[in-house]
Parts: structure tokens; C-alpha cells; sequence
């Protein structure tokens, strides 16, 4: 079954997702998501407080480990489908260089509505080789992707939790193709 939304049905998802997505964010914020214990503990990495956190994250094997430029590694940790019809993807942008790293703004995409939000993972996308389709991140009503945004820098060995979502293929897709420019492509396993 073919799927094709017209701008207004495609307003009304982006306004559904945005607020699931908002639902998940301010859960989130409390610490106490226990879906993506990924996500809260590593913001506390930053501060230096929860290194046994991060290398428990790490021992996991990645989904996929998609290579970037001057060093760059972004690490899948999970892609999993939510209620709300869409997917969220996690994972680990990494400087496994000697030098500190600008973390390219080509990662934002081409997309006039999402440049004007500043840098992002807006430009990353899902391909479903199967159904021949690929999937654009979502934006909120204001066309802010709903991306991990505002990076700028990572020092050589410094690591930052980012996250991505996309509309969801049908249920009987289970393995997608990420695309991210300046990054290699990876394919990476959906759950749920």
C-alpha cells in the first residue's frame, strides 16, 4: 500500500509527532525515562558525573557506525519504533581524532525551513530499499527538525548523545538505510 500525504496531512503528522516527541522530551527531562536510558545519562557525562554510565553504553555493540569527516564516528544505538507512528533513532556522535573538531553545519541538510533553525541533524534520512521510499526527519510546526540541535565543537576523545526522528516505514520493514551528509551511509535494524 502506496502512502502519499498532501501538505496538510503532512502539517498534521509533523503536529502529532511534535507533541509525542514533546511528551517523550519532557519526560525525559526528570531522569526517569526508563525507554531510553541512554539518553538521561549521558547529559550527565558532560558534567564528568557518570562515567560508568557512558562505558555501559559503550560495551553494547552500536547498530551502526556510520564514519564522518576529520574523524568524526557517529555510533546507532537504537532505532525503535514509538506509538506514535514514528521512529526515533539514538545514538553517539564521537571525535575519534587527535584534534578538536567543528562538527560540520552540512549535517543541517539544504532545506530552507530547517537552516533558518541553526545546526541540526536535519539533513539525515531513512531509506527503505525495500518499499523504495525514503523518510525526511520531522519538523515541529515551525519547522524545526526534531533533531538533536545547537553543536558546535568536540574535543579530540569527547562524545555527544544525539537523537533523530522520522516517520515510521510500514511494519514489515525492519532494516533502514541512514544517510547523513558528509557521513558513510550504515543500515541499521529497527525495533519495536
Amino acid at each position: 500500500m502506496s502512502i502519499r500525504f498532501t501538505a496538510k496531512a503532512r502539517r498534521g503528522m509533523v503536529a502529532l509527532a511534535v507533541a509525542a516527541g514533546l511528551a517523550i522530551g519532557v519526560a525525559g527531562c526528570g531522569g526517569n525515562d526508563a525507554k531510553k536510558p541512554e539518553t538521561s545519562a549521558s547529559p550527565s557525562s558532560k558534567t564528568g558525573g557518570s562515567q560508568p554510565s557512558a562505558q555501559e553504553g559503550q560495551s553494547q555493540a552500536p547498530l551502526a557506525e556510520l564514519n564522518g569527516p576529520d574523524g568524526l564516528l557517529l555510533q546507532i544505538t537504537s532505532a525503535a519504533r514509538d506509538s506514535g507512528g514514528f521512529i526515533t533513532v539514538n545514538g553517539i556522535m564521537k571525535n575519534d581524532g587527535d584534534k578538536s573538531v567543528v562538527i560540520p553545519v552540512a549535517l543541517r541538510g539544504d532545506e530552507t525551513e530547517i537552516l533558518q533553525h541553526g545546526t541540526s541533524l536535519g539533513g539525515a534520512t531513512l531509506v527503505d530499499s525495500k518499499e523504495k521510499k525514503r523518510y525526511y526527519v520531522l519538523r515541529d510546526t515551525d519547522g524545526r527538525p526534531l533533531t538533536t540541535t545547537d553543536f558546535g565543537t568536540l574535543d579530540a576523545g569527547q562524545t555527544l548523545p544525539v537523537f533523530m526522528q522520522f516517520p515510521a516505514p510500514p511494519s514489515t520493514t525492519s532494516e533502514v538505510t541512514l544517510q547523513l551528509p558528509t557521513f558513510a551511509s550504515g543500515t541499521i535494524k529497527i525495533s519495536g
